[in-house]
């Protein structure tokens, strides 16, 4: 199979894809979370988790499980938190896993989400730690929108950091959103509300993402050569994306024809 092959089969299998997402959105969860630094971390242990947020992608209706929502219940202010972090971080999981447990076979789609360091794979083993049971959420029901976007558009779509450039260019609300390093930043400094709004935030900026590329509405910076490629099957596949413009040009050609042919 050659590079145009691949190249084509990939951008077609992403597309499906997001196709048959949007076909079913009643089955489709969208989750995002924050949690603390996994960088520098000389002691190897696992960044605590603070917040989780899932959104059904066809209701809209979105549920969250944060550290400030579960201290309040066990009526601890929010300078307690830290001296119960294990305690209260371990109930938000339990109904995290209790979501997921009561949503089993849906999909599940999410930005980046993908290894130990930050992942459906690092929630699970930060619970483990604190003497959970995690609910396997299996990957063939995990859908990666990053991976997807890349795959559709090319590898130049979007500049670094890809998620708050993409929601920059698209000029959607950005209100609340805290970029990786700022999350960092305000669990140090204990703004547990403002972790848990950026994560709220992030959910709906991935919906929006997977609506508008789902479209053929998402602006990038991808080029025509990013996203088809320089290819003589490209052509092929820029006119199935773009059918009006294939049927404008068809009728252009049989006009000119026509007239060719009267003279």
């Amino acid at each position: 199979m050659g590079q145009a092959t691949r190249r084509i089969q990939r951008r077609k299998k992403a597309r499906m894809k997001l196709a048959e997402l949007m076909n079913n959105p009643e089955h489709v969860i969208v989750i995002h979370y924050s949690c603390e630094s996994f960088y520098d971390r000389p002691d190897g242990s696992s960044p605590r988790i603070t917040s989780i947020a899932v959104r059904n992608l066809e209701s809209a209706q979105t549920t969250s499980f944060s550290i400030h929502q579960v201290a309040e219940i066990n009526s601890y202010s929010l300078d307690e938190v830290e001296q119960h972090y294990d305690q209260l971080e371990k109930q938000m999981l339990d109904q995290f896993y209790d979501y997921v447990r009561s949503h089993s076979g849906y999909t599940w789609l999410h930005w980046n989400m993908r290894d130990i360091n930050y992942g459906f794979r690092a929630i699970a083993h930060r619970y483990r730690v604190l003497g959970g049971q995690p609910v396997e959420i299996h990957d063939s029901d995990k859908v990666d929108l990053a991976r997807h976007l890349y795959a559709i558009y090319g590898r130049h779509y979007m500049d670094h950091p890809r998620l708050q450039n993409l929601v920059e260019k698209n000029e959607m609300s950005h209100r609340e959103f805290l970029p990786g390093a700022e999350e960092a930043v305000a669990f140090e400094s204990k703004e547990y509300v403002k972790l848990h709004l950026s994560t709220l935030r992030k959910v709906n900026m991935l919906t929006s993402i997977v609506q508008l590329a789902d479209e053929g509405m998402l602006k990038t910076n991808s080029t025509w050569r990013d996203t088809y490629g320089l290819y003589p099957q490209a052509i092929g596949e820029w006119l199935r994306d773009n059918w009006l413009a294939a049927l404008i040009l068809a009728i252009v050609s049989i006009v000119a024809l026509v007239l060719e042919l009267l003279k």
